[in-house]
């Protein structure tokens, strides 16, 4: 069976005998119980989204899904009758992500590391900026969307975190330890990434950097300033004309498309296919490089293995940072080589047991 091969007109019919049989006679034809994290909307009705997707399998492969096959979630029943037309919502709002903890976190800081209540004009105006981040898609929010009774709540959830809070934590997630740790070990710079997130969404310039559905974010791709600095960080690697302009300045000073951290030269390996090709680096992220014009000299010609190595956990490391871990390596193979073939000497055998 297909998985999610489904069609507009098999949703239609699903639908129409769920409103023939009602909800509960439906779900429990089917085996599926209420929907959790979304449903289907349609003509003003609400229907269990992973129940109607489930279901329409019947029409289009001959028999239904089971509950077990599949989850209800965005990347299946959600995402399949996306693709076919129909309007899908959240029942509970999406989890925080990095960039609205890291807004939430500089608040609490900026309050002496103490919650503040959903009353505080602080928390109001934080709740209404949240709303506008470009991070959770608008059909994944309820009405409830980071209001501010939620606002609120994160910042205990931050500050009964804090190592020096005496009481009973409340329930957070690990996410919120983790941000909290980073603005206790380096707080100028995390202050300052808040800063430039607050910044881009207040003048709309962070709006264009809105998730994509090829973004490499994943748990081997380490965003510490949040997902929308990082995307704004990429857009700078990525702009076409630095890059021709990087790349001219190094041959004409008589330099190769070599990767300054591990010396890969697309072209001695591909010939005419890897010929002028290289990918680049902004050496500086962007709490320290702010919103200033970018200069060659804040770019790095890198192949895509060490481009992806420095991205995968913070701090990252310039390049000359990773050919000199990339060196020690090589010295240190080197050396393990050299002890194993080393003829053993006498001395070195051990004495038989009596």
């Amino acid at each position: 069976m297909r998985k999610g091969v489904i069609t507009r007109e098999s949703v239609l019919k699903v639908l129409a005998e769920h409103d023939d049989l009602g909800r509960d006679a439906f779900l429990a034809k089917y085996g599926f119980g209420e929907a959790r994290s979304y449903v289907l909307v349609h003509k003003g009705q609400e229907y269990d989204s992973k129940a109607v997707a489930g279901v329409a399998h019947k029409w289009d492969q001959g028999r239904a899904l089971a509950r077990d096959e599949f989850s209800g979630g965005k990347d299946h029943a959600a995402a399949w009758l996306k693709r076919v037309g129909f309007q899908v919502k959240g029942i509970k709002n999406p989890d925080w992500a990095r960039d609205e903890i890291i807004l939430a976190c500089q608040l609490v800081m900026e309050n002496s590391w103490k919650g503040l209540d959903a009353g505080d004009a602080r928390v109001v105006e934080l709740s209404g900026l949240l709303q506008l981040l470009p991070i959770h898609a608008e059909a994944d929010r309820n009405e409830k969307f980071r209001n501010p009774n939620g606002v609120a709540r994160k910042t205990f959830d931050i500050a009964t975190r804090h190592p020096e809070y005496q009481g009973k934590p409340t329930n957070g997630g690990a996410l919120d330890v983790a941000v909290l740790h980073e603005f206790l070990a380096r707080p100028q710079e995390m202050a300052e990434a808040a800063r430039l997130i607050r910044q881009g969404i207040e003048t709309g310039s962070l709006q264009s950097f809105a998730p994509t559905e090829e973004e490499e974010f994943g748990d081997d791709f380490s965003a510490p300033e949040g997902r929308l600095l990082m995307r704004w960080h990429r857009a700078r690697e990525r702009d076409k004309g630095l890059r021709k302009k990087k790349i001219t300045s190094v041959l004409q000073r008589g330099g190769q498309l070599a990767c300054e951290a591990c010396g890969f030269n697309f072209e001695n390996v591909y010939g005419d296919r890897g010929a002028g090709y290289i990918e680049c680096h902004h050496v500086l992220p962007l709490h320290v490089a702010g919103e200033s014009r970018t200069k060659l000299s804040d770019l790095a010609l890198i192949c895509a293995n060490c481009h992806r190595m420095i991205h995968r956990q913070a701090p990252w490391p310039t390049p000359e940072e990773l050919r000199a871990s990339i060196e020690q390596k090589h010295a240190n193979d080197r050396r393990a080589a050299a002890a194993l073939s080393r003829p053993r000497r006498p001395t070195d055998e051990q004495m038989p047991n009596p």
